[in-house]
C-alpha cells in the first residue's frame, strides 16, 4: 500500500512539474488580417493556442509602448461576438494611441482562472505566466504595471477586473464593458467547466475581491467600467458597492448597446485606458 501511495504521489508531482516546463511559441507569421500570429504548447492549456499582436504602423526600436490585452469572450478562434482586435484595427487605435495590441486566445471558454485539478485548463497561469512575458520578451512593451492594461466585455471584462484586483502588482488599469460582475455563483455562461466548485469560484469572485483588495489599489481610478447591453443592473450594483467602499474607478451608464466587440464600445474603451495612464 505504501509504494501505492509513493507511486501516486510521484505521479503528481510529474504532472506538476510538466506543467511548469516552458513554452513552444513560434515566431510570427502575418495573417489576412495583417497581424502577428505566434503558435504556441503550452502545458498550460490544450493542444495550441494563438496569440495575436498588432503593432503601430512605426514602432521605434528605442521607444517602449503601452500593452493593451485584448482578453477574448469564447474559446479558441471563435468569433459569434465579433474579434476584438479587428475591432481596434478598424479604428486605428494602435497608431492613435501608439500602443500595441495583443489577443491571446484560450482552448476552453476563457474565465482568466485555473481549475483545481485540470492541468490543461489553468488560464490564469497561463496569461501570466506565458501570455506577458512572452510579449514583453519579443516586443517593445512597457515591462511595468502603468503599461499592462486589460480590455475585455462579459467574461473576459469580468476576467480583466479580477485579474488586476488579483495582481495589482502586475496590471496598471482594467477596462470593462457589459460584464457580470456582480456573480456569485458558478452555473452560468459555461463557468462550471472551469471554476468546477464554489470554493475556487470564490478565490476569483469579483465583488468579493473588491471588499478584500479594493483598498490597496489607491487613489487613482484603475478600474473602468462603460456602458452595457445585458448587464446594466450588475454595473449598478458594482458601482454602489465600489461607492460605498470608497474604491476610485471611472463609470459610464450606457449608451446601451449590442453584446458584440463591433458595436461601437471599444474606442471609449482604450481611450480611459490610454487617457488615465500617465505612462506618456
Amino acid at each position: 500500500m505504501k509504494g501505492v501511495v509513493i507511486g501516486l504521489l510521484a505521479l503528481v508531482s510529474s504532472a506538476l512539474a510538466a506543467a511548469d516546463e516552458a513554452p513552444a511559441i513560434s515566431p510570427a507569421t502575418t495573417d489576412q488580417q495583417g497581424f502577428l500570429v505566434h503558435e504556441v504548447e503550452s502545458p498550460f492549456q490544450e493542444g495550441k493556442t494563438q496569440i495575436r499582436v498588432l503593432l503601430p504602423d512605426a514602432v521605434n526600436s528605442k521607444q517602449q509602448y503601452p500593452a493593451i490585452y485584448v482578453l477574448p469572450v469564447e474559446a479558441r478562434n471563435e468569433v459569434r461576438y465579433g474579434d476584438g482586435l479587428l475591432e481596434v484595427k478598424k479604428h486605428d487605435l494602435q497608431n492613435k494611441h501608439e500602443t500595441i495590441f495583443i489577443a491571446p486566445t484560450f482552448s476552453h471558454l476563457p474565465w482568466y482562472a485555473d481549475h483545481p485539478t485540470a492541468l490543461t485548463i489553468r488560464q490564469e497561469a497561463y496569461f501570466l505566466k506565458v501570455v506577458v512575458p512572452f510579449i514583453e520578451k519579443i516586443y517593445p512593451a512597457q515591462p511595468k504595471p502603468e503599461g499592462r492594461l486589460l480590455l475585455g466585455f462579459s467574461k473576459s471584462g469580468w476576467g480583466a477586473w479580477s485579474l488586476l484586483l488579483r495582481h495589482p502588482d502586475v496590471f496598471g488599469r482594467a477596462a470593462a464593458w457589459d460584464a457580470p460582475l456582480m456573480m456569485d455563483r458558478i452555473g452560468k455562461y459555461g463557468s462550471s467547466n472551469i471554476f468546477e466548485v464554489q470554493a475556487n469560484f470564490e478565490k476569483y469572485r469579483v465583488a468579493g475581491l473588491l471588499r478584500m483588495q479594493g483598498k490597496t489599489l489607491g487613489g487613482d481610478k484603475r478600474l473602468i467600467l462603460t456602458g452595457y447591453g445585458n448587464f446594466r443592473q450588475e454595473h449598478e450594483q458594482i458601482h454602489s458597492l465600489m461607492d460605498e467602499l470608497k474604491i476610485p474607478h471611472e463609470y459610464r451608464d450606457g449608451p446601451q448597446r449590442k453584446h458584440d466587440w463591433h458595436s461601437g464600445w471599444v474606442p471609449e474603451a482604450v481611450e480611459l485606458l490610454i487617457g488615465s495612464a500617465g505612462n506618456r
